[in-house]
Formats: C-alpha cells, structure tokens, sequence
C-alpha cells in the first residue's frame, strides 16, 4: 500500500494532501469544519487497503497555507478539481463529505456530475440548514451561534500557539488515543494552528450564502447516494448527561434527522443509514458502519 503526504500548489496556495493506495476505485474524503484528516486514519487505513484514497487539508488546515482566497464550498470545489488533476485521477470518484465537507461536496457534485461514481453524506450540513436558526432553543443558543463562533475564532486566529495552547488545553479522545503515536501528534498540533480558526471563521461567514447557490446550482445529478445520520436518542443522552436540557436537545435532534432524511431524497439512487451509539463525528464513533456502507458492493449497482 502506498502512503504518500505530500504538499501540491494550488492557486499559488500549498496544499497538504493524503494519498493512500494505489489501485481501485479513487474515494475522495472531504473532513468536516476545523478537522484533520489524520482524525480518519483508521478508515483510510481500511479503505485503502483494496482503493485509492485521497484527503486534503483544506486551505489554513494542517500545513495547506491559508492565502486570501475566501474560504467558500465553491473554493473547495475549484481546489478539489486541481487536485484531482494533478494527481491524475481521470476515472469517476466515490465523492465523501462529512458535516461541512457534505456540503462542499454537494457543491462538487452538482458542478462536475460526470467526475462522480458515488456520494456519501455523513451527517452532512444539509443545503437547507438555515432552518435550524429557525428553531427555539435558548439554552442551546447561547454560546453555539454563528456569530458567537466567529468571535471566537477571530480571537484565537490572533493568537500564536503557545498562547492558543493555554487557552485550549489540546486533548485527544479516547479513539484518537488509539491511534499511531505519530498520528496522535499530528492531530495535537492540528489544534493549535491559528490560521486553522481564521479558515473557520471565513467558511462559517460564507456557509449559508453558499447552501443557497448550491440549490440555485440545479437537481442533484442521478448517481448513487449513500446518507449516513447520527444516533438522535444516543446524542439526547450525551447532551442531557452534560446538563444540557432535554426538550431543546430532542427539537434540535428531531429537525437534525429530518434534514438528513431529505437528503435520501436528492436522488432515486439512494440509501439512507442510522449509525447507532454515534454522534456527530461517526468515523469516530463508528469507522465500522462507515467502512461497510462505503464498501458494499450494492452501494454503486444502483
């Protein structure tokens, strides 16, 4: 298996790329808002076992330098379209998105349909997310608002590491935990990057002006989809169990899995999975229902 991390430029920007095996199908991974890569290192250790896998940091992430591009789904797509080329990857791409990269990879999909095999959502930010501002959730609200967010990132991109480092305490989970030692570092010192929240706060500015282009973009083209959601009773109970109130959290939950059931319904091609016990982060808590989802074989004979 060859595992290559290499730097490309693209729009005089360095791009911090993974690239994991050297036959199959290409799975392109697009990480959520403010992760790394290195977070999906048991999957891409899986997946590229018998396919080729690609990642890339995303301009500000990891070691991709953050230039003055604005941080949009449409930048991602324009960066995502380069790197592809000058890996050479010219056969249609199983396309993954997770969170924020879902929405990213909605915006590749719909531009470039024939550069598609196959989608995957995970627990993707829906196009019509803005509902959920919509909702009454006081408690919820308080600290978890885009505004509150890009306050705080706006702080912490001033800072330099050492300062970040006080303030945030960088930790690993337990799963991370389990991961190479190497890896374990990398994803310590991912944290503490300032221009890791200046990306942030520039894709948090622009996110929902870009779901609103993206459904201007047209039909979802006819390819196979895999929507993969979160456990809604299994993160009630974690946020109860962190004081969280109950009632906010199932409104919250409940409109949650309602968008990502919608998803299912972007194409005729589609399957729809709960990974149970996870949250939000399901190639954490299940890399297992990822990998099985992504690998069967009846996920592209739609």
């Amino acid at each position: 298996m060859i595992i290559i991390n290499q730097n490309l430029v693209v729009n005089n920007k360095k791009i911090e790329v993974l690239h994991k095996g050297s036959r199959g199908i290409p799975i392109v991974i697009l990480t959520g808002m403010g992760c790394s890569f290195d977070d999906w290192h048991e999957i891409t250790e899986e997946l590229s076992n018998k396919n080729k896998v690609i990642m890339f940091h995303r301009p500000g992430l990891g070691m991709s330098d953050i230039g003055n591009q604005s941080r949009t789904t449409q930048a991602v797509a324009d960066e995502l379209k380069q790197v592809l080329l000058q890996l050479k990857i010219r056969e249609p791409i199983v396309l993954v998105g997770h969170s924020y990269g879902g929405l990213c990879a909605q915006h590749f999909v719909k531009l470039y349909p024939n550069h598609i095999l196959g989608v995957v959502l995970v627990d993707s930010t829906s196009v019509d997310f803005s509902v959920l501002d919509k909702l009454n959730l006081p408690v919820l609200e308080k600290e978890s608002t885009d505004e509150a967010w890009i306050e705080k990132c706006n702080i912490y991109s001033s800072m330099n590491r050492e300062e970040l480092s006080k303030i945030i305490s960088p930790s690993l989970t337990t799963k991370q935990r389990q991961f190479p030692l190497k890896i374990q570092e990398r994803l310590l010192e991912f944290q503490l990057n300032p221009t890791l929240y200046k990306a942030m706060c520039c894709e948090l500015k622009h996110w929902k002006k870009d779901a609103e282009i993206i459904k201007g973009l047209g039909d979802f083209p006819d390819v196979s989809l895999l929507v993969i959601g979160r456990d809604k009773e299994y993160c009630i109970k974690l946020g109860v169990e962190e004081g969280l109130p109950e009632s906010e959290l199932r409104v919250f939950e409940e409109k949650w899995q309602e968008l990502i059931i919608d998803q299912a319904d972007l194409t005729e091609k589609s399957n729809l999975v709960f990974a149970g016990q996870s949250g939000h982060l399901i190639y954490l808590d299940r890399p297992d229902v990822l990998i099985q989802c992504i690998t069967d074989p009846s996920f592209l004979e739609k």
